[in-house]
């Protein structure tokens, strides 16, 4: 019998995908999402589609979800780009701690015996970059720390995390987060970015790297995943190159960088929100360059890095018109 795995989140970009990516390695696969029901072609037929709010669902409801599973992806997170009420940090640790670890510790009672969490590469920089004090400084940051702290510590579950940077590719019918930026890189004759860069994946390497992970992560380990470093100017131009434009990229000095954050910050105090990576600090953090090796965990994990520029492509693509 094939081995079965659910995704929490299973109807989102990244759940989608990994969905998909198990199928296409023998595996059965059930996707938990939210209501309403997806467009019937997002996910194949044989997949079992569960449509349930996961914070009104009873622990037995859950517990009956969750068995006859043997893996489990947690692809439900709360990410960077929601601005809740301030305080957000309760928001975030919710969303991020809270609820993961009540999944997978009933994913235990459940006869579960891996999982994967998908968290942020914000949290590998804070491990390596401590004069930054981000955990202290961003509370989506430290609800991502904090993630990984309290999933790689359930007895009996081999739980491993995997730190995505930014994600480029096929958003399967939806709009992508970069609309913005793409709509800014085809209407501006001349494009103002910081300096700095990061790491950046396609979607096809974090699906490739989700289902390694279930099959051959090391119970507590943290795999930073990444296909490519550009710096600002060579992703813009890069994507602009995949949307048949060429772009010339003017670099904003950092003192100006950061009056425009802390402008967004006290927008912020004025709205009564708060950031989960907080302006007034995130300049440090925008203008270096998060970059990383994908060496490690490519071999650990046994996928392929490549494809950004197809994903570059697939990206600018759902964004015209």
């Amino acid at each position: 019998m094939p081995k079965r795995a659910i995704v929490i989140g299973g109807t989102g970009f990244l759940g989608c995908h990994a969905v998909r990516e198990f199928l296409i390695r023998g595996w059965q696969a059930t996707a938990l999402g939210l209501p309403p029901a997806p467009p019937p072609d997002l996910l194949p037929a044989s997949v079992d589609l569960a449509l349930q709010d996961l914070e009104r669902m009873s622990d037995e409801d859950l517990l009956s979800l969750l068995h006859g599973h043997e893996a489990l992806v947690f692809a439900a997170g709360l990410d960077d780009r929601v601005t809740p009420k301030k305080p957000s940090y309760p928001t975030f640790h919710h969303a991020n701690v809270e609820v993961c670890l009540h999944i997978l510790r009933r994913a235990r009672q459940a006869g579960i015996e891996r999982a994967v969490v998908l968290g942020s590469y914000f949290a590998h920089f804070d491990r390596i970059w401590t004069e930054l004090h981000l955990s202290k400084r961003h509370p989506y940051i430290r609800s991502r720390i904090e993630q990984e702290q309290a999933v790689t510590s359930i007895p009996g579950l081999d739980v491993c995390v995997l730190e995505l940077p930014y994600i480029f590719g096929d958003p399967l019918g939806r709009r992508p987060l970069w609309y913005p930026l793409i709509r800014y890189l085809r209407f501006a004759p001349v494009i103002f970015y910081p300096k700095g860069g990061s790491a950046c994946v396609s979607v096809e390497t974090v699906r490739q790297a989700i289902v390694g992970a279930i099959e051959r992560g090391q119970a507590g380990a943290c795999y930073p995943i990444g296909d490519e470093n550009l710096t600002w100017p060579e992703l813009l131009i890069r994507l602009a190159a995949a949307d048949g434009r060429r772009v010339r990229v003017m670099t904003l000095p950092t003192w100006l960088v950061k009056v425009g954050l802390y402008g967004l910050w006290t927008l912020h105090q004025i709205q009564g929100k708060e950031a989960g990576l907080d302006p007034r600090y995130f300049a440090p953090l925008q203008t270096a360059e998060t970059f990383l090796d994908p060496q490690p965990s490519k071999l650990a994990l046994g996928y392929q890095t490549g494809g950004l520029d197809e994903a570059f492509r697939q990206t600018v693509a759902a964004c015209r018109p």
